[in-house]
């Protein structure tokens, strides 16, 4: 089939789509960040989720911010982030934007397909009437669809190429045109959905259902402990049987699993239903950071430590492990929490520069933490994020004498005085 695509949004979705289909086709990739493109024209991949390689191979796949020069794609896939404001409502500006820029570059006979998670009917309530603004008739002289996307970052084993990929289309000729393109470059099998609905309520419940069994294994976590019984423990026994389903408790940051269910509430809010178990996981979750601390706490005074003097370090701060992904981190909640306290807090995560930290938690940024038998060494470290990285690293003779090691995700090959 014939396609000239242009991507937009070059981010942990839109790049890796971009190398793909640039196995096939000529690909232009499109963001508005002059540095982001500047450093892909380098073949320099600043999110880590492209091989170096791969990237400098994929010779039919050129970058630009200057929206004249994807004027002659017939398809365009917009992979642009869907955040959450302040106050945990879908924040829709970042794909109004770029849905106006296809606007002007819109013609007859085009496609364009949406891979950012929304709520169930965004695409064709929020995005077609933009498009319609190009003086074009929806289904008649463009169609749309939309393919969740569908990355685990950080994950090299199940990748943007071997897992199963939901498609749908405005209309039977657009399903089956864009089924068939992404079919063509990917090693996994497709997924036809009946509808545009269909396919956003399904990507919008895969991580609102991850959400909830996090909540549920967090909130057992908290009961074990007033119990003093290893929630490790009792999940690893529940996980001898076929259909237990096996979660762990922990942080719960990232731009998906944390805000796509604020999506869904919101669509079921506005048709006058409010999801009580999907927002009182979410408030579990939110949760999280505080009652680490507190724990972390508890044991300190237990061992007659200081607490205001306290010198703590928090080893891993992206949203989750292998990746350098800072976005809506839960760390950062720990750390504020921390701060209260009048502790002396060092960060530490080989996975990001320093540069890349907000400028409020720069000057806590270690390059990498040494013994320090000087001042006894940190009374507090809090493993929180077990990047493989972390595991030659010896983390003990850190501590100082009687000092804390407490284990957020329960993954540290050392002995340790506190997990969830």
């Amino acid at each position: 089939m014939k396609a000239k695509i242009s991507v937009l949004g070059l981010g942990y979705v839109g790049l890796p789509l971009s190398v793909m289909f640039s196995k096939k086709y000529n690909v232009i990739g499109y963001d508005i960040s002059t540095s982001k493109v500047t450093s892909l024209k380098n073949r320099i991949d600043t999110t880590g989720e492209v091989d170096e390689q791969l990237l400098k191979d994929a010779t039919s796949l050129s970058f630009t911010n200057n929206l004249e020069d994807i004027k002659d794609a017939n398809v365009y896939i917009v992979a642009v982030p869907t955040p959450v404001d302040q106050f945990n409502r879908p924040n829709l500006f970042p794909l109004k934007k770029v849905t106006q820029s296809i606007v002007a570059v819109l013609k007859k006979g085009d496609y364009v397909i949406f891979e950012s998670t929304v709520f169930p009917g965004a695409t064709e309530e929020v995005c077609v009437p933009i498009l319609e603004e190009s003086g074009l008739k929806y289904n008649t002289d463009f169609w749309v669809g939309y393919s969740p996307e569908r990355i685990n970052p950080g994950d090299k084993v199940r990748t943007i190429y071997n897992t199963t990929k939901i498609t749908s289309g405005s209309s039977p000729k657009a399903t089956d045109f864009i089924d068939q393109l992404y079919a063509s470059v990917l090693e996994a099998e497709t997924y036809k959905a009946d509808s545009i609905k269909i396919a956003e309520a399904a990507k919008v419940i895969e991580n609102t259902q991850r959400d909830l069994n996090i909540a549920f294994v967090n909130e057992l976590s908290q009961i074990f402990n007033l119990l003093d019984i290893d929630t490790h423990k009792v999940l690893e026994a529940a996980g001898t049987k076929w259909n237990f389903l096996k979660f762990t408790p922990g942080l719960v940051g990232g731009h998906c699993i944390g805000v796509d269910p604020y999506y869904l509430v919101k669509k079921a809010q506005d048709h006058g239903y409010t999801p009580e178990l999907i927002l009182s996981s979410r408030k579990i979750n939110e949760s999280m950071g505080a009652y680490v601390v507190n724990k972390c706490i508890k044991l300190l005074v237990q061992r007659k430590l200081e607490i205001t003097t306290a010198k703590v370090l928090v080893l891993g701060i992206t949203f989750k492990e292998n990746c350098n992904d800072l976005r809506n981190s839960k760390v950062f909640d720990l750390i504020k929490e921390l701060k209260e306290f009048g502790m002396d807090i060092n960060l530490y995560d080989p996975m990001i520069e320093k540069e890349n930290l907000p400028i409020d938690y720069q000057d806590l940024y270690v390059s990498e933490p040494e013994p320090e038998p000087e001042n006894s060494g940190y009374e507090l470290i809090i493993y929180a994020v077990p990047h493989e990285v972390f595991s030659t690293i010896k983390i003990r003779p850190l501590l100082a004498e009687n000092g804390v090691l407490f284990d957020i995700k329960g993954k540290c090959n050392e002995q340790v005085e506190g997990r969830l």
